[in-house]
């Protein structure tokens, strides 16, 4: 799919600038080069278990779904966002509160595909989003700062027999930002065909061809590069996969092919070594097609042993192979904790936690990897939804949605994954011993309150010390 898409842009580009090199209507050189296409092609085939090496003996094991899920789920559970300070941030906050509820899957498909743009757009007194994944837009240029500043987003309908397609370009320069959108017709899935009105398809009627917004200091989208450094195009600012670095020295994804092929020799293993009897088929009543009749076809195997009747040892042979599981699964074992290693994961997210014999040197730095990696992830996840509330703003002034305020959003991640808290809880009590902690502090890190709610729960417990010991005292009196 994104082959051709990429196809399609390539030809709307020149044809929105009336067949004008790229690069001098646009100022900027084209963001995807050929080894980022076809990467992201094999990052987008990957993830839905369509690897091309995958055939009738080669089973996936869905290594990078499982990998871009769990980095989502690690960064993303118990997350919130709260928006605040005016009537403006409250409305604000609701449009998010939609967004935050589906985070998780959004920023899998970011994961996966090494980006994604979160779109904002007035529809019906709300803000609602699109969640747009790599493989459906199409960066053309990024600022100094690694800030996309000027996409091409692509939208894809089958209406009736024919296809369309629209085509929205995002060009921020100065203070202005120009959308243009353009609908193309098709009678062929695999071509752009030619350009047609929005109104067309009902979904588009209402959009402008052209406008530009002016006032605004950055682009109207949020955009989510998974935090990695990009080994594909070490020039390009575009965010990779984070199963991309499970390969090996010639570039591919090898790791990952690897675990597929052991993990379909251990599948062939136990179907291969299913226990059987070869019997001869004079052994069998005959059915009406002439064949033995064969009371359980798991179990069972014929074979002609002409000559051999009047043998009794030879009218069946038992087939019961040993199984070499524990070795395959040793292999596998290993491969798991490389692609573990080459992801930014700790020993024994994906493989066999019971096999993991570290010692606490060892553990610390395999949990450091994954706190790294999940940290970086929620910093990413923060930048884009700053991004996308600032686009948010602009549109509800643009379209007088809530009244005009400021806003503030605040951002609370669960660290519970990334930090051991019953070890925490130890190591703070000996601070407080020590005095090295004060108690108000203890209490907001373990218990996540306010220095407010803290000194009151602190007063509290000292008063409630204190009234017990004077009903001691006074028992004793009596």
């Amino acid at each position: 799919m994104f082959s051709k898409l990429f196809e399609w842009i390539r030809s709307m580009v020149s044809k929105m600038f009336t067949n004008q090199n790229v690069k001098q209507a646009l100022g900027v050189d084209v963001i995807i080069s050929q080894p980022m296409a076809s990467a992201l092609q094999l990052w987008a085939a990957m993830y839905k278990n369509e690897s091309p090496w995958l055939n009738k003996d080669v089973k996936a094991l869905g290594l990078p779904a499982s990998i871009s899920s769990e980095i989502a789920r690690m960064a993303t559970i118990e997350m919130s966002v709260v928006v605040s300070g005016s009537p403006r941030a409250d409305f604000l906050n609701m449009q998010m509160e939609r967004i935050v509820s589906k985070l998780r899957q959004y920023i899998e498909f970011g994961n996966a595909k090494g980006g994604l743009v979160f779109k904002p757009y007035a529809r019906d007194g709300i803000i609602a989003v699109d969640c747009i994944q790599a493989d459906m837009f199409y960066p053309v240029s990024f600022d100094a700062s690694g800030n996309m500043t000027a996409v091409i987003f692509a939208d894809v309908r089958k209406q009736g027999t024919h296809y369309y397609t629209r085509l929205e370009s995002h060009q921020f320069a100065g203070n202005a930002c120009t959308i243009k959108n353009m609908a193309y017709k098709s009678s062929t899935e695999n071509a752009l065909g030619n350009q047609c009105s929005l109104s067309e398809v009902a979904d588009w009627s209402q959009l402008q061809p052209e406008a530009t917004i002016t006032g605004i200091t950055a682009p109207l989208y949020g955009y989510y590069r998974y935090p990695s450094a990009n080994n594909v195009d070490t020039t390009s600012p575009l965010g990779v996969s984070c199963f991309s670095r499970a390969q090996d020295a010639n570039g591919g994804v090898e790791l990952i092919k690897q675990a597929d092929e052991i993990y379909s020799s251990l599948v062939w293993e136990f179907e291969s070594g299913k226990r059987a009897l070869y019997i001869d088929e004079l052994a069998f009543e005959q059915g009406t097609d002439n064949k033995p009749k064969l009371p359980d076809r798991r179990l069972y195997r014929t074979l002609k042993m002409s000559g051999q009747i009047g043998k009794t040892d030879d009218m069946f042979k038992e087939w019961s192979p040993a199984f070499r599981e524990a070795s395959i699964k040793s292999g596998l074992d290993a491969v798991l904790k490389k692609i573990e290693f080459a992801c930014g994961l700790a020993y024994g997210v994906i493989s066999d936690a019971q096999a993991v014999a570290l010692t606490a040197t060892e553990v610390k730095s395999s949990q450091q990897r994954t706190y790294a990696t999940v940290t970086d992830t929620q910093k990413a996840v923060e930048t884009a939804l700053d991004q996308l509330l600032y686009a948010m703003d602009v549109y509800a002034t643009l379209y007088n949605l809530a009244p005009r305020g400021t806003y503030t959003a605040t951002y609370e991640f669960d660290d519970s994954v990334i930090t051991d808290k019953g070890a925490q809880f130890i190591e703070d009590g000996v601070m407080v011993d020590k005095g090295a902690m004060s108690l108000v502090e203890y209490r907001m890190r373990t218990y996540g309150e306010d220095e407010a709610t803290a000194k009151a729960k602190i007063l509290m417990a000292r008063t409630e010390r204190a009234d017990r010991v004077m009903d001691r005292v006074a028992q004793v009196r009596q």
